[in-house]
């Protein structure tokens, strides 16, 4: 069998499983198999594969097609155009978050902001991103959970930003002690908890901590908004991702408090509403 053959087999079965874009989870699924790039497995498509590499790419199929995400197979998964290592502890960065980043990043360089706390870190991806487009910048990325944390940790080291980063293992704000920074950043748990079972059954294969969001999806926001104000400096920054739907909800939580001002929100690239920004008074 040829690697476009094998492919196109994939393909096809990921389809049939009405697996989404089954088309690029085939090719990169081969990609990972091969260890090859994406422009030696275009070049070769038809050369041979072995037996054994064939089947391990279709040992990779089975899995999707039983909802085990691509990025738990292939550990990999690019973020900010930086590679990142994923597995089942940590949630799989989305490109939606891209748009908190760049404003972050939009945000810091105008106001000439260093020091950073980003909470719920995960894989680390956002603080990774950030200390990599801001090289003066000083990052805490904070998580409940010390598997995600070790993960973060790796992803820091692999490119090259570990110096930049204080790893904190806490609930939220618990270990922070007194410390304020210029910008508080978080893409916390914001799903309802009765909806996570309606899930897409990969999204239901990540971690439900990362996932779960209270039973109105807001408990992270509450808690993040009603104690931020002690850990950032004067006008400091709070940034948000949020879900399509909690705009009204989260401004709303931030006017109450009455200690923000200058708030506004921005759509991700297919117009929902995706972040929410705000600044100490």
């Amino acid at each position: 069998m040829t690697i476009v053959e094998a492919i196109k087999k994939g393909m096809i079965d990921l389809k049939n499983a009405n697996v989404e874009s089954p088309k690029l989870k085939a090719r990169l699924l081969m990609q990972f198999v091969l260890n090859k790039p994406r422009q030696y497995v275009i070049v070769n498509d038809m050369e041979n594969i072995e037996d054994s590499v064939s089947n391990k790419y279709f040992d990779g199929i089975k899995k999707i097609k039983n909802g085990i995400p691509l990025e738990h197979i292939t550990h990999q998964k690019e973020f900010m155009k930086l590679n990142f290592f994923v597995n089942e502890n940590v949630l799989i960065p989305r490109q939606d978050t891209e748009i908190l980043v760049e404003e972050v990043i939009k945000i810091a360089q105008k106001t000439h902001s260093k020091k950073i706390l980003d909470l719920c870190t995960g894989s680390g991806a956002i603080a990774v991103s950030l200390a990599k487009y801001l090289p003066e910048s000083e990052i805490t990325a904070i998580d409940i959970s010390k598997e995600a944390l070790n993960i973060a940790k790796k992803n820091a080291a692999n490119n090259e930003v570990d110096k930049q980063i204080t790893f904190i293992n806490s609930d939220m704000f618990d270990n922070l002690k007194d410390k304020k920074f210029d910008m508080i950043v978080s893409n916390p748990p914001y799903i309802k908890q009765s909806v996570i079972e309606e899930l897409d059954i990969e999204v239901k294969k990540e971690p439900y901590i990362a996932l779960n969001g209270g039973e109105d999806g807001l408990d992270f926001y509450k808690k993040i908004i009603k104690e931020s104000f002690q850990y950032l400096k004067y006008q400091g920054y709070l940034c948000l991702e949020i879900g399509f739907d909690q705009k009204i909800d989260v401004i709303e939580l931030i006017e109450n408090e009455e200690k923000f001002d200058n708030t506004y929100s921005k759509k991700d690239l297919y117009g929902m509403d995706r972040i929410v920004i705000t600044q100490l008074k």
